[in-house]
């Protein structure tokens, strides 16, 4: 039979996000579920403010892309980019992101 813990049936009742997260290693898909949630949660993440002057988000090679409609936003954004990064790194885990670039 198949010795990889993860897909052998367990015996107990497991808690509904514990059994999620075994789901994800085992398809190994945790990475792109965490960048799926970051670019869900932006607008909570960062405010309404730029949340409304945000036209589109994404990732791509371990970099968040965010296009806004604002200079300075964009200009403040950047200021603020740090500070921005740590939270995300706390929130979601080292290494979903690694740069936040604004176009």
């Amino acid at each position: 039979m198949n010795n990889n813990p993860y897909f052998s049936r367990k015996k107990e009742a497991a808690p509904l996000e514990s059994a999620f997260n075994d789901l994800l290693k085992a398809y190994r898909i945790e990475g792109k579920f965490k960048e799926k949630s970051l670019i869900h949660d932006w607008p909570e993440l960062v405010g309404k403010t730029i949340a409304d002057r945000t036209s589109s988000v994404f990732i791509r090679d371990q970099k968040l892309f965010v296009k806004l409609t604002s200079g300075p936003v964009k200009k403040e954004l950047m200021m603020h980019k740090s500070s921005l990064m740590l939270l995300i790194e706390e929130k979601y885990g080292k290494g979903v992101v690694e740069d936040l670039v604004c176009i």
